[in-house]
């Protein structure tokens, strides 16, 4: 006997089943190659051949004469087959090493395990010689009644409904408290304008000033030291960083338990210090019935979240758009076929309903008119229309004929088809393509993987960077409190240079806090 060998090649350059066809066909030819069967989806060639005649480089050199590039895998066992088992009727570990043992003695399995407590089984076979209905039959021979896991059809995973509403809620708070907020500062920064106008143009004394300026509505005291502005600007700051902020501040622990910092760190840092910095110091003013309201940071948390929560929402939204056309990809397969037993002269001696799953490759398969085709194959016997364009697009139908490939997913229009399955589970075109939506959905565009790396070391800097400025003017105004008093306007004059130092400081640590979180990156 001669031994034969199998080697996978990857090949590059395949745009349509004629070039598969094409390779197929020439290789065929050649001597020491046995069969070769190639997947345009997953680009790579499976050849069976004998390595007394011929070596994996030489095969792919001869494809590469075709004007296709290849070069040969290395790791083979990308052809295993995989089998995930149900296996009812274990009593004790005898039964489990009975199940072993036998599947082990059995030719083409090449790994076992199964597992009492869970009553599950895990298989590794060689498709060329054994199948997943073979290794059902032989659990059974032995006594267990056994069934597939069932695998999720529904692409569950895929939807992104539960995230689009909740980032829409989150949003939808957020502004309804964002737009009053709002509102009040252009109202306070059209008044200010209007003030500083009439101080220029009439040089009032400053007496006069803060009489004008505390006859605005807005800056009216109920209690000492607290403005309406303050107020209002308070009452609708609260709901908006408890609902609007609650996912934000759920991500944010989570990062920082894993020690890392996210952008939801940086969000949470800047619009709670904000919040409570704000809060601290209306507390103090009141406490103090200061006469000039302290000025307070609770417009950032609101416009903030609104920002941040309507960029999340879109995201979600877009994403939920691909997942529903993969979700309709996966709902394209079928889920059971017909498998049938052919006597001499391909005689029909039996048929037999059974899931997609267990569809061995060599398995005839019968395709009725209207029916979709469970798996990739050839046809061996009838003539049909085919529809295939989900795959191709083409509108037409295509004819089909014995020795024409057909696509798994595709559907049978007219004639009744008998078809050889030379593709299956995983390797089927529609299963390929599947997996590489998915995978293009998981994996992150390099300038992604850029910015997710920079704001890990952003969220820290940015802290750093406010904690030194608020070291620094503590620093300077102790050192030189004139500078101080140029910049932090409209001070009591009561309180001490101490005391207004550290307040100076805190507020342009904060400024930078809150400058620094919505930042063009993390928007981004």
């Amino acid at each position: 006997t001669k031994t034969i060998s199998k080697c996978y090649v990857q090949v590059t350059g395949m745009t349509c089943a004629s070039c598969v066809a094409n390779i197929e066909r020439n290789l065929r030819r050649e001597d020491g190659i046995h069969s070769i069967l190639v997947a345009l989806m997953a680009g790579k060639a499976e050849v069976r051949y004998n390595p007394a005649v011929i070596h994996p480089s030489a095969i792919a050199e001869l494809i590469r004469e075709l004007g296709f590039g290849a070069t040969v895998m290395e790791n083979c066992g990308e052809g295993d087959g995989i089998l995930e088992l149900v296996v009812r009727g274990m009593t004790c570990a005898s039964c489990v090493h009975k199940i072993e043992s036998t599947l082990m003695k059995t030719n083409g399995v090449l790994y076992c395990s199964v597992a009492l407590a869970t009553n599950k089984a895990h298989i590794k076979y060689d498709p060329e010689i054994i199948g997943p209905r073979d290794v059902i039959q032989v659990i059974k021979d032995l006594g267990f009644t056994t069934s597939l896991v069932k695998k999720d059809r529904s692409a569950s995973h895929l939807d992104h409904k539960q995230e689009i509403r909740q980032w829409k809620r989150s949003f939808v708070v957020s502004l309804v408290f964002c737009i009053p907020v709002m509102g009040l500062m252009i109202y306070m920064m059209v008044m200010d304008s209007q003030l500083s106008d009439a101080h220029t143009h009439h040089n009032m004394s400053n007496e006069e000033m803060e009489a004008l300026h505390s006859s605005m509505v807005l800056e009216y005291q109920l209690l000492p030291g607290l403005s309406v502005m303050n107020f209002l600007s308070f009452l609708l700051c609260v709901p908006v960083q408890m609902f609007g902020g609650w996912h934000f501040y759920i991500q944010a622990y989570k990062a920082l338990k894993h020690k890392t910092a996210n952008m939801d760190v940086l969000i949470v840092l800047a619009t709670s210090i904000a919040f409570v910095y704000s809060f601290v110091i209306l507390l103090v003013a009141m406490a103090e019935k200061a006469k000039v309201n302290p000025v307070t940071f609770f417009d950032t948390p609101p416009m903030l979240f609104v920002f941040i929560s309507l960029g999340r929402w879109l995201e979600h939204v877009a994403k939920g758009k691909t997942s529903e056309a993969l979700a309709r990809l996966i709902s394209l397969q079928a889920t059971e076929a017909t498998i049938v037993t052919l006597g001499p002269d391909n005689v029909l001696l039996s048929e037999e309903q059974v899931d997609v799953e267990l569809v061995q490759r060599g398995d005839i398969v019968k395709v009725i008119p209207g029916g979709k085709f469970p798996v990739d194959g050839r046809v061996i016997e009838g003539h049909s229309m085919v529809d295939e364009s989900l795959i191709t697009g083409e509108a037409m139908p295509v004819t089909k004929k014995p020795g024409n490939t057909v696509i798994a997913g595709s559907i049978n229009q007219n004639g009744s088809l008998l078809i050889s399955a030379t593709h299956v589970g995983a390797d089927t075109t529609l299963s390929q393509i599947v997996k590489l939506v998915e995978e293009a959905q998981t994996s992150k565009a390099p300038i992604q993987q850029f910015a997710d790396k920079l704001s890990g070391y952003f969220v820290p800097s940015i802290v750093a960077v406010s904690v030194v400025t608020l070291f620094a003017w503590i620093i300077i105004g102790f050192v030189d409190f004139e500078i101080v008093e140029k910049y932090f306007l409209g001070y009591n004059k009561s309180i001490s240079a101490a005391e207004v130092i550290i307040r100076f400081a805190f507020q342009a640590s904060i400024t930078v806090l809150c400058i620094a979180c919505p930042c063009s990156l993390g928007l981004a």
